[in-house]
């Protein structure tokens, strides 16, 4: 059955594609012959250039060259030995590259940077269509697919040490990327500085720790907020439906939010009333666990932050909490000053008065 929130990501999903240019589909190779007369020459192949066909070809008349006089990688490889030399020596090897240069260069001329065949993505998309999909035609896109050398900004095109062709190790790269100051998101919100934050704050949450964006994330675009693999509240008060969160339930107990007592499912709580349960599960305004928990690394156990970015202009709303023997303290924050003692005796039910 389709639940509220599916039918919500698929509106939203609809109003995003119909709204913004989406580019050209993958179409199929791209001719290697020499372009037309007039087209535009971005890159140019030297042998090309100077008339020099029989470099490759079985005659060096530029009017009637003949075939290939050989095997194209191997041909390639004769002036390209750093290339050759590259992939041999790589874990990893990129099969369009193996099997033939040309599936991806034009070996004469082109409108493309370095004689491509066409710019990635729309060039890596004639094979990876299901990647196109994920990473073009998602309304939650991830800005490295797109801009500048697009999959390249991930990938080698050639060969590399590191699975999927990756050219670092995947937490790697993300850290490298969203370690700078002042990245912002489309909607001009703030992002974390991951160098910064990991740096300074003793307390990793697992899936960070064990360097694993992948467990939460979606590496080239998705359906939910920040790519999430599964869903999670985008905002700070969100009505509690256990589908809402099925992020965090992927990992954590369910009845943590969903009973109202409890003396053994979490530590947050005063005798027996389970904290959690009180905060979360609200019918409209229910603080999602940000609103106490830095979801990478904080500087209290637990990923308890010491405060929490609110409103439009990222004011840090302090949470004051202080551990304690038995359990902690809030304070002038969401509220006045609470304490919490998971060491209360709880009274025995005596049943009905008399």
């Amino acid at each position: 059955m389709q639940t509220a929130g599916t039918t919500l990501r698929v509106i939203s999903a609809v109003l995003f594609i119909s709204a913004m240019v989406v580019p050209t589909p993958p179409s199929g190779a791209a001719s290697t012959a020499p372009l037309p007369a007039g087209a535009e020459v971005v890159w140019s192949h030297a042998p090309f250039e100077m008339g020099e066909c029989g470099l490759c070809h079985t005659s060096d008349d530029a009017a009637d060259p003949g075939p290939v006089s050989g095997e194209v990688n191997e041909l390639c490889f004769g002036c390209h030995v750093e290339t050759q030399e590259a992939m041999e020596a790589a874990s990893m090897s990129h099969a369009a590259a193996v099997d033939d240069c040309t599936s991806c260069h034009n070996p004469h001329n082109s409108s493309h940077h370095k004689l491509l065949l066409a710019q990635p993505p729309e060039l890596c998309a004639d094979c990876h269509s299901e990647v196109w999909d994920e990473a073009i035609q998602s309304p939650v896109q991830h800005e490295a697919v797109k801009e500048g050398i697009a999959c390249l900004n991930c990938h080698g095109p050639h060969a590399t040490n590191v699975d999927h062709l990756l050219t670092a190790l995947p937490y790697n790269l993300c850290v490298d990327c969203h370690g700078q100051p002042d990245m912002s998101d489309d909607d001009g919100k703030r992002l974390t500085n991951f160098s910064e934050l990991l740096s300074t704050n003793p307390s990793i949450h697992g899936p960070v720790a064990a360097q694993d964006c992948s467990a939460c994330h979606q590496p080239h675009g998705g359906e939910t907020f920040r790519m999430l693999v599964e869903d999670y509240p985008a905002k700070f008060y969100a009505p509690f439906n256990a589908e809402n969160y099925s992020l965090c339930f992927s990992c954590h107990n369910e009845s943590v939010m969903a009973e109202a007592t409890t003396t053994t499912l979490t530590g947050f709580r005063d005798g027996s009333t389970n904290l959690h349960f009180v905060h979360v599960n609200k019918k409209d305004r229910g603080r999602t666990c940000r609103a106490c928990h830095e979801v990478h690394a904080a500087p209290q156990d637990h990923l308890i932050r010491d405060g929490v970015p609110y409103g439009k202009g990222d004011w840090v709303l302090k949470i004051n909490y202080t551990i304690q023997a038995n359990g902690g303290t809030c304070e002038k924050t969401c509220h006045g000053a609470k304490s919490y003692d998971r060491s209360k005796t709880i009274a025995p039910d005596t049943g009905p008065a008399e």
